[in-house]
């Protein structure tokens, strides 16, 4: 299989995969019968699938390209691939627990490039106070720029 045929392949899956979150999160929006600590729930479980699932996804792709390649050029920049997504998935669990261990109740950090969004659980939204020892630890532990940081409220 060429190259080219590969990357099309590569590049079709990942925009499958993004339209299937989009459709999940706006079918998600639209089914509010639940009440809100059930939603929240739903939530945080369904992210946390979803990432999971994405990210196997991902690692399956590249394992197949890497697999099915000779190319000692293209098996090397697919393995650093492999290698980021393994640190992107370490630095979004170490986030998660840092900020977990400052005392909120169930947190999602995700990452891309770099940009981080978090999710955080509350039942009364997040105070100045909250959103700014949150950024704290994210900049002390990826070095990322405050502007590049997304904290959102979850009821």
């Amino acid at each position: 299989m060429s190259k080219k045929k590969k990357i099309f392949i590569l590049v079709s899956m990942v925009l499958l995969l993004v339209v299937t979150g989009y459709l999940n999160v706006a079918l998600n929006k639209k089914s509010n019968v639940l009440d809100s600590t059930t939603t929240t729930a739903n939530f945080f479980e369904s992210s946390r699938a979803d990432k999971t699932a994405a990210r196997n996804y991902q690692l399956e792709i590249l394992q197949n390209v890497y697999d099915s390649t000779t190319d000692e050029a293209e098996r090397a920049s697919v393995k650093q691939q492999i290698l980021d997504i393994a640190a992107m998935i370490e630095t979004e669990n170490n986030l998660e627990q840092c900020i977990a261990s400052a005392g909120f109740e169930d947190v999602i950090v995700t990452c891309s490039g770099e940009n981080y969004t978090v999710y955080v659980k509350t039942d009364e939204g997040l105070t100045g106070d909250e959103v700014a020892s949150i950024l704290s630890v994210l900049v002390r532990e990826t070095n990322a720029q405050a502007t590049n940081i997304r904290v959102r409220a979850v009821a």
